[in-house]
């Protein structure tokens, strides 16, 4: 018998932004080519991602019986299919700007798409509850760094990368308990984090390539690329701290919950959604 999921609290926020013409600058993360660039095309791979988790969790939705695994699960729906709206609409704003979110989306629909053909569902909610890792780790070090929020400016991509970082984290463990709830084994769920690392790094080098080749002429000016390729080094997504975190996913006996974050998390809802948090206004 598996045990009780703890209570945490999964909820769907209401929430809309908005990017004014004009509000955005060419290289809006810090002025920085190659960041830019990177977080553009995770922000493409956000809506089918979201979605293919989506329809993971969903496969698996009648075997679950815990009830606070259940009401986990539904916040869990509700939080990525509002990520999912949100990011359409910032990638169409960033594809009118040069880039080329659209494609970028296109191709991992259409390999998710695949995947479902072709891999059981149990693996597949394996390889969510992987990703669900990745994207709770890097959420925690925005939440965490000042100097990850610093490369954020103040524009609207600041906000929306800090609604999504705080319940990124939120709903961290709960892929991860459903997967461990209909009996997902230790080596499946190992094996398939390993799958996605490789999927899911190869995916960001490529295609933040063939962004800024394609698309960017700041590119052909060798000093400001090499001078933002160098600075990637000094990244807080690429420090120790961060690797470790991801790397412990691979660790027998592993668990979200492994790193506490309730601290963290208690802070980011007090100052975007509190009684003057900077997001209160963007709630309906």
């Amino acid at each position: 018998m598996s045990e009780a999921v703890p209570h945490r609290d999964v909820h769907t926020r209401r929430i809309r932004f908005a990017y004014p013409e004009g509000s955005l600058r060419r290289h809006y993360v810090e002025g920085d080519l190659v960041m830019s660039h990177v977080v553009a095309v995770l922000s493409a791979t956000f809506p089918p991602g979201e979605d293919f988790f989506v329809r993971s969790v969903r496969n698996f939705r009648d075997e679950i019986t815990d009830p606070e695994l259940t009401q986990q699960v539904a916040g869990f729906i509700g939080q990525e299919v509002t990520h999912g709206r949100e990011h359409r609409e910032l990638n169409r704003r960033l594809q009118e700007m040069g880039y080329p979110t659209h494609r970028v989306a296109r191709f991992v629909k259409w390999s998710l798409m695949d995947a479902e053909k072709r891999v059981p569902p149990k693996l597949r909610l394996a390889y969510t509850a992987a990703l669900e890792h990745y994207t709770a780790t890097i959420a925690e070090a925005l939440l965490r760094k000042p100097a990850a929020q610093a490369l954020l400016g103040d524009t609207e991509v600041r906000s929306i990368l800090l609604w999504h970082a705080l319940e990124e984290s939120e709903h961290k463990a709960v892929a991860f308990d459903a997967y461990r709830a209909v009996g997902g084994t230790e080596r499946m769920r190992r094996w398939g984090f390993r799958i996605m690392s490789v999927g899911l790094l190869g995916l960001i080098v490529v295609a933040t390539a063939l962004s800024m080749l394609l698309t960017d002429r700041s590119t052909y000016h060798p000093v400001r690329l090499v001078r933002s390729i160098a600075r990637l080094r000094r990244s807080p997504f690429l420090q120790r701290d961060v690797i470790q975190h991801l790397r412990a996913y691979t660790r027998e006996g592993f668990h979200p919950d492994d790193f506490d974050a309730t601290d963290l998390l208690d802070r980011w809802r007090e100052e975007l959604f509190g009684p003057e948090g900077t997001l209160a206004d963007h709630l309906h």
